[in-house]
């Protein structure tokens, strides 16, 4: 029996995002990973919801064999437009991708329901929160229909909301199907995410900050009140860290109910010989496009480092990143030749048709392309904080520079124009990875990295960061990881740091490689989803155990 009740799981399991069958960002990825171990638990009773964007997705398969009765009931009978199928992920686990724009009529009535029983003020809205408040309300509306057509009364239902995004769907059912239990996971808070992008200190001041005002100082009133709401009303609340924990407390009034880390799954990773012909294939790839940049041969055993994720220039720690491959640039320390990789989706023009003729046709270059630090050409080019601070820090990519650093501003899907790899298959090839966040609720960049066997430098303000921190000394990354202190005012011992923790790094010999390569694959072992979900079981126990609750009460 569960502390928390008697039954101790869902019959049903419903997780709806904006990110499934959507990549997008980093719930896609927890999701993604998590979608193999909850199937093994519930089977086709774990069912994700997304959206339908309109257009071919190879994530998706359709099935008709699921749920065939109630799809067909409603295409018959209800406005609800959805496409039921696999998620083609690890797992395989149904999925139901939900087109919400025959909602948008709906609009004024949802939002003015929402606001007079929860108080949210959608009238001071902006931006992407109309479209993503439609696809909540449609999400619930597809797990009430679903729930109603099963009569599942006498089941123990659960429904699992990520991110303010799906705010309003969690409270469109704590109105209109209370006897579902519900949870709310937030990934990042709105409020503290806009202090720590609008560069004020957050750590540092957090018992000065007051959620609401922040939220209207910095123009985030209606998602900030909706995450709130959200984050009361659901029966079990979580996130992803301790770290996250003590800013929800403060900036949201309400303390998790659970910490529910991000796990990651093997199943990305290859092994064996498979494992070192990927890494062969990744080095040789990325040495070719530098070495036509560049206008001159690389050295085959040069030290390829990379950061990567979404740009956020200051919370991702990207100015901390080009400050240290500057320092190492500098140092005149480093024995091999380097190559620093920048791999953060910017506004794109297009691949650079010189670089890409060069690569197709293998033209020999003898000399450096222009602007030999960017694979791409962007948008707005001279308003860009990354290549502005290359140009301002100096950076040339001269042949006689030890240390040369590389922009590659496009999401790597395998059809970049450029590499024409995914992410995973090139970040096998990189020695290091560097991730010195400054706002970080998780961290699932550096957790992959060291799972692909690539030790990684964080730092302590990233969830992940913390926990590994408790785990391995951090000190170095001969651990696998290394992690860095930081705080509101530590910037420049931050970069000086990190930069030392590479040099060491890169001064390594094969031997010692590989035993930090095995170091990363065995602290990678210790993230996985067969650790962590226990703690998501726990958020389920309890959303059911106060759904009951509040069930028996209305009944009397």
């Amino acid at each position: 029996m569960s502390k928390y009740g008697e039954k101790t799981a869902p019959d049903f399991l419903f997780e709806s995002s904006w990110e499934v069958c959507n990549k997008i960002g980093g719930i896609y990825t927890v999701l993604s990973t998590k979608a193999r171990t909850l199937h093994q638990q519930y089977g086709d009773r774990a069912i994700f919801i997304g959206p339908d964007l309109g257009q071919p997705n190879p994530d998706f398969i359709a099935d008709a064999s699921l749920f065939p009765e109630w799809t067909a009931h409603v295409k018959a009978h209800e406005t609800l437009r959805l496409k039921t199928g696999r998620w083609n992920v690890a797992g395989m686990p149904p999925v139901m991708l939900v087109d919400f724009k025959p909602c948008f009529p709906e609009r004024n009535t949802l939002f003015f329901e929402i606001w007079e029983t929860f108080g949210v003020d959608s009238s001071v809205a902006y931006g992407d929160y109309d479209e993503s408040c439609i696809f909540a309300c449609a999400v619930a509306q597809t797990i009430q229909s679903f729930y109603r057509f099963h009569r599942l009364d006498k089941q123990q239902v659960v429904a699992h909301f990520d991110e303010w995004m799906l705010g309003m769907g969690l409270l469109y059912l704590r109105k209109h199907l209370p006897a579902v239990a519900t949870v709310f996971t937030t990934h990042a808070t709105t409020v503290g995410r806009s202090i720590a992008g609008n560069g004020k200190p957050l750590y540092g001041y957090m018992k000065g900050y007051y959620g609401d005002q922040m939220a209207r100082e910095l123009h985030v009133e209606a998602k900030h009140a909706l995450e709130k709401q959200a984050a009361h009303q659901a029966d079990s609340f979580t996130t992803v860290s301790d770290i996250t924990a003590l800013e929800c407390a403060r900036l949201l009034d309400k303390a998790p109910d659970m910490v529910t880390p991000n796990g990651f799954e093997p199943d990305f990773v290859p092994s064996g010989e498979a494992y070192h012909a990927k890494r062969a294939g990744a080095r040789e790839t990325l040495l070719r496009v530098a070495e036509k940049l560049l206008g001159a041969p690389v050295d085959p055993d040069a030290f390829l480092i990379a950061t990567s994720g979404r740009y956020e220039y200051r919370n991702k720690g990207i100015d901390v990143f080009i400050d240290a491959m500057n320092c190492l640039r500098l140092s005149g320390e480093l024995q091999r030749e380097t190559l620093a990789f920048l791999l953060v989706p910017a506004w794109v023009y297009a691949p650079r048709a010189d670089l890409k003729a060069a690569l197709e046709q293998d033209f020999p270059q003898t000399v450096p392309m222009q602007t030999p630090f960017l694979t791409h050409w962007l948008h707005r080019m001279a308003d860009d904080p990354v290549m502005n601070f290359i140009l301002h820090a100096g950076f040339a990519n001269r042949p006689s520079d030890r240390l040369k650093i590389i922009f590659v501003p496009c999401y790597m899907d395998g059809n970049d124009g450029i590499f024409n790899l995914p992410y995973y298959d090139l970040l096998i090839g990189m020695d290091a990875t560097v991730f010195p966040s400054y706002y970080e609720p998780w961290g699932y960049t550096p957790l992959e990295s060291i799972a692909f066997g690539v030790p990684t430098v964080t730092a302590d303000l990233a969830g992940f960061g913390a926990w590994a921190k408790s785990i391995v000394t951090g000190e170095t990354a001969d651990e696998g990881v290394a992690v860095v202190h930081r705080t509101d005012d530590n910037y420049f011992e931050v970069v000086e740091t990190v930069a030392r923790i590479l040099m060491a790094l890169s001064r390594k010999e094969e031997a010692e490689r590989k035993g930090i390569r095995k170091a990363c694959f065995d602290l990678a072992a210790k993230a996985g989803w067969k650790h962590f979900i226990s703690c998501y079981d726990r958020a389920y126990e309890q959303a059911l155990a106060k759904a009951a609750e509040r069930n028996a009460r209305h009944t009397v």
